[in-house]
């Protein structure tokens, strides 16, 4: 079940990459190609692409073009001359967990000194993210109620996945079975992923969604037809703990005040069993300019300090359900998380 989806933000071409610039997006759709790693760890950090499944893919295809450059130098030990491109790769986006798990398991099979292995392998993880979204989408569609409207927050969608989306995945997958009327869209300042890219995405395949200013949130789930507020993540800790986009906990509080259901939706990917908490997580924090400038336009005054967290942490009490790959985590503690994920090792 793959209609209404017809985006794809990652394209990999055997000897480069290219990714859909979510910079521009919804003004310009372009791709900017690149066949250096270090050039694409630079795009995850700029923001060309986001979204903690994509950014494991791309670090995943970003290691295969570092890989194919060692090797054209000639040296037969290629393979241990990556080091340097691994942990540039590694400082780019610190806390979406999904790109250490890509670095790690493209580093095994360096040993192997076989590049087809490596872009292969590569490959696979773009595949496997996709039919996980997927799995997950119908697993966390089964939860929605007949004829009702959701919320939703940053953009969890093909764009900041291998396709069909996390949150944004489930969302597709009620859709096409009558089970959701309409999607609100929270904007997500300070990058407005809301308003810039998952409006987009959901107009872009006839999904019907209206955007909403994240200060109004509170307002439109007193008054609004709205069952579920549906979320991605960054990092899962084993205690259920998750980290996603600055603005889900504020969300969390109103869904519970409200009594509306509150669904994470991540693979299992996503889920960091050596973070035990929350407060284990480190927040990335980016410049001030993000939140005094918009699109190169200062708003705020000369000089003026702003505080400028990327993340959240979202306690698991505030949180009905995670859904994965593997099926759904209700009122998620530790112990239950610890069986989704044996379950998953055998």
């Amino acid at each position: 079940m793959t209609s209404h989806d017809t985006v794809r933000a990652i394209r990999w071409h055997g000897d480069a990459l290219e990714l859909l610039d979510q910079r521009v997006l919804p003004g310009i759709e372009q791709y900017l190609r690149y066949e250096q790693a270090k050039d694409v760890a630079d795009a995850i950090t700029d923001m060309v692409v986001r979204g903690a499944p994509a950014i494991g893919i791309t670090a995943a295809y970003a290691i295969v073009l570092a890989a194919q450059a060692a090797q054209r130098q000639g040296a037969e030990n290629w393979h241990e001359q990556l080091d340097d491109e691994l942990q540039y790769l590694a400082q780019s986006r610190p806390t979406a967990v999904n790109l250490f798990w890509a670095i790690d398991r493209m580093r095994d099979c360096l040993q192997e000194k076989n590049i087809e292995a490596l872009e292969q392998l590569a490959i696979r993880i773009h595949q496997e993210d996709f039919k996980a979204n997927t799995t997950m989408g119908n697993f966390g569609a089964e939860l929605i109620p007949q004829d009702t409207a959701v919320y939703t927050h940053c953009n969890t969608g093909s764009l900041a996945t291998g396709g069909y989306g996390t949150a944004l995945g489930v969302i597709r997958s009620a859709f096409q079975q009558g089970r959701i009327e309409h999607v609100y869209a929270g904007e997500t300042r300070p990058w407005l992923q809301g308003a810039r890219l998952t409006a987009w995405e959901l107009m872009r395949d006839d999904i019907p969604v209206s955007l909403v200013v994240e200060g109004a949130a509170g307002q439109l789930l007193r008054d609004k037809n709205v069952s579920w507020i549906i979320v991605g993540a960054d990092r899962i800790c084993l205690n259920g703990d998750v980290a996603n986009k600055i603005g889900t906990y504020n969300l969390a509080v109103l869904a519970k005040h409200h009594g509306i259901k509150f669904m994470v939706a991540a693979p299992t990917t996503t889920i960091d069993v050596k973070t035990k908490t929350g407060s284990d997580i480190p927040i990335e924090e980016r410049g001030a300019s993000e939140v005094t400038t918009l699109r190169d336009q200062q708003i705020a005054p000369d000089n003026c300090h702003a505080v400028n967290p990327v993340f959240d942490v979202t306690p698991a009490e505030l949180i009905d359900c995670i859904v994965t790959e593997r099926g759904c985590i209700m009122n998620p503690h530790t112990a239950a998380v610890e069986s989704h994920m044996q379950e998953l090792a055998q």
